[in-house]
């Protein structure tokens, strides 16, 4: 086997413009795209490439640090393939001033580049290295923004119909007021007809008794889920809206790791979590769904499908992948997309690379 002692952790950051692309008008998402991208490279030579797309967080310089001050110094002279031990040792010594945020984003990108490493290693991509479920997983079409109002949210919804997506997710709160979201969500079953699954996305924009209220109101149009209702440290509050609403409530996106979802485990009333894999890496993604099956919980991971496809293709209560297309040009390839299914890929490692050109043209020095 080759070396895989670890020699070096590189970090680059990217910065990117958005591609001129009319259905990502109207995204809450920032004027570039902010990118941290580690790669562990191995006495042997071989790289892993872990990233973060920070989604308009100003993080990348602070996650940059830790990297080279917490994390760097803890991996190097380590073997790469001591996934598990370095996840742990790394949460462990940023304990006091961590446990999220951060530190446990900086230790996702190393998770993630390991993990990398491994598959490469082994010469198998990581959904057949973690155990191999099924190919193909159902996909939705994400990013219906709020901000393109009701008749964008709607052309965009179609968009994706056409490209054969059977599902969609739409945005409410935040601007405008409980009627107007209503009145968007009715018109959207309108216009896609009864058999388009429409998700219904809050962000965090209400209190529980507000979501309750509109959530009661949405139930006429048969949306497929509730997502983010509230704050994500407000667990009573999402539990009551699971108790009071005759729909899917879900959630997960933003907290940190088995812990932060501990409640929904110790309270199943979520039947679907969407962890992300940039709050606990890979390593955590795979305990989540393993914990979240044990409760008959499925698990539908935040956006990025090109990675979270190796997760979802390797567990049996994977539910569905998220596309909002947010990085597809930067790729060198990327899982196939078609008639609503994503299709895992079978190159090893988590198979992706970021074009030359992108590394080169904007890095920032």
């Amino acid at each position: 086997m080759a070396d895989l002692t670890i020699r070096e952790l590189r970090t680059t950051l990217l910065e990117i413009p958005w591609p001129n692309d009319p259905w990502l008008a109207h995204h809450p998402l920032g004027a570039m795209r902010d990118l941290v991208v580690v790669e562990v490279v191995t006495a042997s030579g071989l790289t892993g490439m872990g990233y973060l797309h920070l989604l308009n967080l100003p993080l990348r310089h602070s996650i940059a640090a830790c990297l080279k001050e917490a994390m760097a110094p803890r991996i190097i002279g380590r073997d790469a393939t001591a996934v598990e031990a370095i996840w742990q040792d790394l949460w462990r010594s940023t304990i006091t001033g961590g446990r999220g945020g951060v530190t446990m984003m900086a230790q996702s990108a190393i998770d993630i580049a390991l993990w990398d490493v491994v598959g490469k290693a082994a010469g198998l991509p990581l959904h057949r290295l973690w155990g191999h479920h099924r190919s193909e997983i159902p996909i939705y079409g994400s990013g219906c923004f709020r901000g393109s109002r009701g008749d964008g949210m709607i052309a965009k919804a179609r968009h994706f119909v056409a490209q054969g997506y059977k599902a969609i997710k739409m945005q409410v709160a935040h601007i405008g007021d409980v009627r107007t979201d209503i009145d968007n969500v009715r018109r959207m079953r309108d216009a896609l007809g009864p058999d388009i699954e429409i998700m219904i996305d809050v962000n965090m924009g209400w209190s529980a008794d507000v979501a309750i209220q509109a959530g009661r109101a949405f139930e006429e149009f048969s949306p497929y889920w509730l997502e983010e209702p509230v704050l994500p440290d407000d667990y009573a509050g999402y539990l009551r809206c699971a108790e009071m609403l005759d729909m899917r409530v879900v959630g997960g996106e933003t907290h940190f790791g088995r812990a932060d979802l501990k409640p929904f485990l110790q309270n199943p009333r979520l039947p679907i979590l969407q962890p992300d894999p940039m709050r606990g890496g890979l390593t955590e993604l795979r305990k989540i769904a393993t914990v979240a099956d044990t409760w008959g919980i499925t698990i539908a991971p935040h956006l990025f499908p090109e990675l979270n496809v190796h997760l979802l293709a390797s567990i049996p209560n994977a539910s569905w992948a998220e596309q909002m297309g947010l990085l597809d040009d930067l790729w060198v390839s990327h899982p196939v997309i078609a008639n609503g299914m994503i299709t895992a890929p079978e190159t090893p490692g988590h198979g992706l690379a970021f074009k030359p050109e992108v590394l080169a043209d904007f890095r920032l020095r």
